[in-house]
């Protein structure tokens, strides 16, 4: 396939040290550990050799026993993101914070502080915390409703942004002479008083080089996609069909106007999990040993923690029921049930496909299949680039960045250098201008 779209792809790595496959971390090549950061720093640094766009960190706020290996333990991301950012130069640093568990000063400090430090290369990815068992652990009585989790979020970011603007730009004089360190005037209180929150301000850190850190946005539920329009610079997003794809593609730019913004303000990017072998046949082996080394165990659990619901009830070879909606997740059921329907599966069959990539497209085959495939969804306007999900590390993701990148880089379609410093740069976005002064 060739390409004369002047259109440049955008690729994120999602980071686990464990890998993304459930069983990803028993090939005999894989290291594991998501609290290994000698194997963190080096997937950052193959990623970056890859001219990634970005690294993406998630996080959870809750753990048991029978969790899945990737996410039973795990540094805390910001924490970790610090680390990052000493170790690499010029990849884009994201990490995952929640709404719900958090207060907009602290985290804005905190993600401000990471972002100057970097050098302007962090991105926020927003989430309201699907998990309804993180309230207890945070004091609190129950876990908030989806829809009011959504409305603190929208207020939530306003504030954090608002803070981020404390500081016009250059603020720094340090004229010894007379004794002037920095120019107070351009620094401004933020005094927000909302349904939520009531914050005072002004933040104690200045803006980066690239003004302020990137807004991610994951939700595709009605809310989700209200707040991703409005403030969503990158949307992760899991769609397996190219015409689903495409129509949440559509719907989504389609929403960037009431906010006033336009199309290239935001940037879709599924996720997507490769498994890559020189030739369809290795990459094929190579996918059915991932396979063969799940361990139907943990169906109930991994299935419960999906659907927020104690699936033990159901039989795992019978056909996949109707599943009633929780407080938790909303988008993500609704697209795993639409799988299972359209393809005919079982409780214990389902459980196999969201084990290997946990509702996110599997494409296994050689470079050229794993580029023609992201091609098609690029130039179909179903996605901007990808958010690529190694099954395993580091091996996963060195044979994605030496097979594929080479591959997408001489159909013209990803870049062969960064071109600048900040993740905004990467991205194509611009500086967003502060609210108390011009950039």
């Amino acid at each position: 396939m060739t390409t004369t779209n002047d259109r440049q792809l955008k690729m994120g790595v999602f980071v686990q040290g464990a890998g993304h496959h459930i069983a990803g971390w028993r090939m005999p090549e894989a290291q594991s550990g998501s609290e290994n950061l000698e194997l963190i720093v080096e997937i950052a640094k193959i990623a970056e050799a890859g001219k990634f766009d970005m690294l993406f960190l998630a996080d959870g706020l809750t753990t048991a026993r029978d969790a899945t290996p990737s996410v039973i333990a795990r540094f805390e991301p910001i924490t970790l993101l610090a680390a990052l950012a000493m170790a690499t130069s010029r990849i884009g640093l994201a990490v995952t914070a929640s709404t719900t568990y958090y207060e907009p000063f602290n985290l804005a400090r905190l993600l401000a502080s990471v972002d100057l430090i970097s050098g302007g290369r962090v991105a926020w990815n927003v989430v309201t915390t699907s998990s309804t068992g993180a309230a207890a652990n945070f004091s609190a009585a129950e876990h908030l409703e989806h829809g009011v989790r959504y409305e603190r979020a929208a207020e939530f970011v306003e504030v954090v942004q608002g803070l981020w603007d404390s500081w016009e730009p250059d603020p720094y004089v340090l004229d010894k002479e007379k004794g002037v360190y920095m120019d107070t005037s351009k620094l401004h209180e933020l005094g927000h008083e909302g349904r939520f929150f009531s914050v005072k301000g002004p933040l104690n850190v200045t803006g980066s080089p690239q003004g302020r850190p990137v807004i991610i946005q994951a939700g595709s539920s009605g809310v989700g996609m209200q707040l991703a329009a409005r403030y969503g610079e990158v949307v992760f997003t899991a769609q397996q069909a190219l015409e689903d794809a495409q129509t949440f593609y559509k719907e989504l730019k389609g929403l960037l106007p009431n906010y006033g913004r336009t199309a290239d303000q935001c940037h879709i990017l599924p996720g997507l999990l490769p498994v890559v072998g020189a030739t369809e046949k290795e990459a094929q082996e190579k996918y059915e040993h991932l396979q063969s080394l799940i361990d139907d165990d943990g169906a109930y659990s991994l299935l419960s923690e999906r659907f927020q619901l104690d699936m033990s009830r159901y039989e795992l070879d019978q056909p996949v029921p109707d599943v009633p909606p929780t407080p938790g997740h909303k988008s993500r059921p609704q697209l795993l049930l639409k799988l299972a329907r359209e393809k005919g599966y079982t409780l214990r069959e389902l459980y196999r496909e969201v084990a290997g990539a946990r509702g996110h497209r599997i494409v296994v085959g050689t470079p050229v299949q794993l580029a023609d495939h992201i091609q098609q969804w690029f130039d179909g306007h179903a996605a901007d680039g990808f958010n690529i999900m190694p099954p395993y590390m580091p091996g996963g993701l060195r044979d994605f960045t030496q097979g594929v990148i080479p591959e997408l880089q001489s159909r013209g379609l990803f870049r062969e250098d960064y071109d600048g410093s900040t993740l905004r740069q990467h991205l194509g976005l611009h500086t967003p201008a502060n609210r108390n002064g011009e950039r």
